[in-house]
């Protein structure tokens, strides 16, 4: 699979949160990690076996 990058605006970004909560659309998670395996995450994706978005996750007060 190859990423896909378009242009949006902000009537797009309404159009598709009406889309997500109506369930029309599902957003797909491959994978999460927390801020601390950025490395890990960014060296999965590099690896081309993603099959969803992969999530990094930064918990309150951890980036102070």
């Amino acid at each position: 699979a190859r990423p896909f990058v378009a242009n949006t605006d902000s009537e797009d970004l309404v159009a598709l949160k009406e889309l997500i909560e109506a369930g029309l659309v599902t957003p797909v998670i491959d994978r999460t990690y927390p801020l601390s395996r950025t490395p890990e995450a960014l060296s999965y994706t590099g690896k081309g076996h993603v099959r969803g978005k992969v999530v990094i996750v930064v918990e309150e007060g951890e980036n102070s």
